[in-house]
């Protein structure tokens, strides 16, 4: 696409790329480069017009959009019409129409092309002292989220059969493979909430080809499958999870480690047939490391938890090891939530199944970038990323945006020194590793009471309406 080389082009790229700080020396400023961008637009063909809405302009609005706490589209227009004033351009239409049509056109394949790629971007330019003894860890977890209740999202994502029709919202489930060093996302697939085929070891599956050899997985007990983990060991990954509740360890079988630690070997069971090919092709044994890990704190009962991992080198890899390992599987939980509640990703606003599914994957791009701003504080200030506020992050890069939107578009003599002040605001919101920290998951503030919505909308209306007349 020749228009990718034209000025408007190169203007909005820079633009884009200064809005999240990627613009410097660090090596984390250069993951949204010109060539991943221009290579998206170029692989999914989108046709480049000289518009208001051109695919860069409503990338960045989509963007601002759902790092912002209002996620309206009005509001979401109104920021882009108060930047062009504030540029000295003619002022376009606060309706939302236009911007809604732009996001129809970008396919939903660019969203996801540009997150990966940043993903993956980030992740390579971390640091070896970020890596758990210089290996690669990928987490991986599944989670769900609601959008409107209409028939289009009911059709793709049935709301639970537990909910009467017209009381659900429907409900769709996403599953993440994030990167323990640095928090970004690699890959993600999203599926209906229950079905043949629905679940997370079947999205596990489909992210198989994001793994490197030489890579960790670690996840939770569900993730402890036979055909998971040999099919990871096949491709030189190692898993670490818990045991899954429907084995049973006994340190007295198998070659002992010491204490409390041991290697058995787990037949092959018999498989429910989705890739014959793959599956004849696993092994007939699978030998695993099975470690009792005891989570001792005063005051409290002491927890026992078994570790089941493929990594049966004890010389190298201590018990000690992987429990600090495992103990890090948090941060998986708190990635999530980060995306769900921070970003608020756990209620959707789009109303079509595809427009559903670029908000999801603008969710993820928007929360990538946000990583990569706080590996670019963390290599200057020689800290680990995970120390970092995300919350932080996200409202000190809001607060700054009109200043380096003015000094971008103006001159480039103070950016560097702004970026400076920005890289040393994100480091002053730190995180503290307190290990064996508990809160009760209760509310002060009361929230106002209604009632609870026992019939569909629309019937509830009609009896509303039937007691005014009444009366």
């Amino acid at each position: 696409m020749s228009s990718l080389n034209n000025g408007r082009f190169r203007r909005q790229i820079s633009f884009l790329r200064r809005q999240f700080l990627q613009d410097g020396e660090s090596v984390f400023a250069n993951v949204l480069s010109d060539s991943c961008v221009a290579e998206a637009l170029r692989t999914n063909e989108v046709e480049w017009r000289d518009r208001v809405f051109s695919p860069l302009v409503t990338l960045w609005v989509f963007l601002i959009q759902v790092l912002s706490a209002d996620h309206s589209c009005r509001a979401a227009v109104a920021r882009l019409v108060a930047h062009r004033v504030s540029q000295g351009r003619p002022s376009c239409s606060a309706q939302t129409g236009a911007y809604c049509q732009a996001r129809k056109r970008l396919p939903e394949k660019f969203f996801a092309d540009v997150a990966v790629k940043i993903g993956h971007a980030t992740v390579e330019a971390a640091e070896t002292a970020w890596h758990w003894k210089k290996r690669r860890v990928l987490m991986f977890d599944g989670t769900t989220v609601t959008m409107p209740d209409t028939a289009e999202n009911q059709r793709d994502y049935p709301q639970n059969s537990s909910q009467k029709r017209g009381l659900g919202f429907p409900i769709a489930r996403i599953g993440a493979l994030l990167s323990l060093s640095c928090g970004a996302v690699l890959g993600l697939r999203i599926c209906k909430y229950a079905g043949k085929g629905q679940s997370e070891l079947g999205m596990l599956r489909q992210l198989m080809n994001v793994f490197s050899k030489g890579d960790v997985l670690l996840a939770d007990r569900l993730m402890c499958s036979w055909r998971e983990m040999a099919m990871l060991k096949a491709r030189g990954v190692d898993s670490v999870t818990r045991l899954s509740a429907k084995r049973t360890a006994n340190f007295r079988l198998g070659k002992r480690i010491g204490k409390d630690d041991h290697i058995v070997r787990w037949p092959k069971p018999a498989l429910r047939s989705t890739d014959p090919e793959t599956d004849n092709s696993l092994p007939e044994f699978l030998d695993v490391r099975e470690t009792r890990v005891r989570v001792e704190q005063a005051g409290f009962r002491t927890v026992c938890l078994i570790i089941v991992t493929t990594m049966l080198n004890a010389d190298e890899i201590s018990r000690d090891d992987l429990a600090d390992l495992y103990r890090q599987r948090w941060n998986n939980e708190l990635d999530l939530r980060i995306l769900k509640e921070t970003m608020q990703l756990s209620e959707l606003r789009c109303k079509t199944p595809e427009l559903v599914r670029k908000e999801i994957w603008t969710h993820v791009l928007a929360y990538n970038l946000i990583r990569a701003a706080i590996a670019q504080a963390s290599v200057k200030h020689c800290i680990e990323p995970r120390s970092i506020s995300f919350k932080g992050a996200i409202q000190t890069l809001e607060t700054f945006r009109p200043l380096i939107a003015i000094h971008g578009h103006t001159s480039t003599t103070n950016l560097s020194e702004i970026y400076g002040q920005i890289l040393n605001a994100l480091v002053s919101h730190r995180v503290a590793d307190r290990p064996g920290r508990f809160e009760p998951r209760r509310r002060k503030r009361r929230n106002d009471r209604y009632e609870l919505l026992t019939k569909p909308r629309d019937a509830m209306k009609r009896e509303i309406q039937k007691q005014l007349v009444r009366n």
